[in-house]
């Protein structure tokens, strides 16, 4: 019997980050990054110490890391799924890195947004007059059209 070899694949969850216009919030990519001269989604990979913790918790960790103590309403449930590539060149790992997006939505309330090192800036783009393209690629624009689509 020919069995196919299993993929592994890390997990990151992102978060889509709506103010009350329906703007969300993009992230500038560092121009090392797997990103570069994109924007990118706020959010992370879990960590190996948080296997049993709340998935929303993670996120919101990762979100207060990337982007400061800013309040939002978050939907604990995904609303979307993508997958994204990190290649062997910029991976610390040498290799290829297949991650699997979740993506949370979340309602923007207050606070100063902060860019931490991982970006260089942000904006509020409305997804829905823009070309989604000239902004997003990869995971992020998958998840993001998938988001939309619903």
């Amino acid at each position: 019997m020919n069995k196919t070899a299993r993929d592994f694949y890390q997990i990151s969850l992102k978060l889509i980050l709506k103010n009350s216009k329906g703007e969300v919030l993009l992230m500038k990519a560092q121009n090392k990054d797997t990103y570069a001269g994109f924007y990118d989604l706020p959010g992370g990979r879990i960590n190996v110490d948080e296997f049993e913790v709340p998935l929303p918790d993670i996120l919101r960790r990762e979100v207060r890391e990337e982007i400061g103590n800013i309040q939002y309403d978050l939907n604990p449930h995904p609303v979307a799924v993508a997958r994204h590539l990190i290649p062997a060149s910029i991976s610390v790992h040498k290799r290829d890195v297949h991650v699997l997006y979740l993506l949370y939505e979340g309602l923007y309330k207050t606070g100063e947004v902060t860019v931490s090192r991982e970006h260089t800036g942000f904006m509020w783009v409305d997804p829905c007059s823009v070309e989604l393209e000239r902004y997003l690629k990869s995971g992020n624009l998958e998840g993001m059209r998938m988001y939309l689509s619903q």
